[in-house]
C-alpha cells in the first residue's frame, strides 16, 4: 500500500470513530452504481459530468427525440404537419446512423434545408 493511501485510511478512520461519516446522505442504502459498459472509456468521465449535470450527450438526446417523434407522428392527421414530422425524423434518423450526429453528409444537410 502506498503512503498516500495509507495517510487516506487513518483519516477515515478517525473521522468514523469521531462519528463525522454517520449523518452522509444514502447512508445504509445500496449505492446504485451506472451501468456504463457500451460507453466507451474514454467518453464516461464526460458522460457522468453530463449525467449528474442533468444533461443527455447529444446521441441519447436524438434517440429520446426520435422516440418522441414517432409517438407524435401516429396522432398527426395533417398532411402538412405530418411530412414536417417526418423530415425531422428522417433527419435525427440520419445522424444517428451516420455516427451518432457527429458528421452530417451533403446529402442530409440538402434535405434538411429543402
Amino acid at each position: 500500500m502506498w503512503l498516500i493511501d495509507k495517510i487516506a485510511e487513518q483519516q477515515i478512520l478517525q473521522a468514523l470513530e469521531r462519528g463525522e461519516l454517520d449523518d452522509l446522505p444514502g447512508a445504509g442504502k445500496p449505492i446504485e452504481l451506472d451501468d456504463n459498459r457500451m460507453v466507451p472509456e474514454e467518453l464516461r468521465a464526460g458522460y457522468r459530468i453530463l449525467k449528474n449535470s442533468g444533461y443527455l450527450p447529444p446521441e441519447l438526446e436524438s434517440r429520446r427525440e426520435v422516440r418522441s417523434l414517432q409517438l407524435v407522428l401516429a396522432g398527426i392527421t395533417e398532411p402538412a404537419e405530418r411530412d414536417k414530422c417526418l423530415r425531422r425524423l428522417r433527419l435525427l434518423e440520419a445522424r444517428l446512423a451516420e455516427g451518432s450526429g457527429r458528421q452530417l453528409s451533403t446529402a442530409v444537410h440538402q434535405q434538411y434545408r429543402e
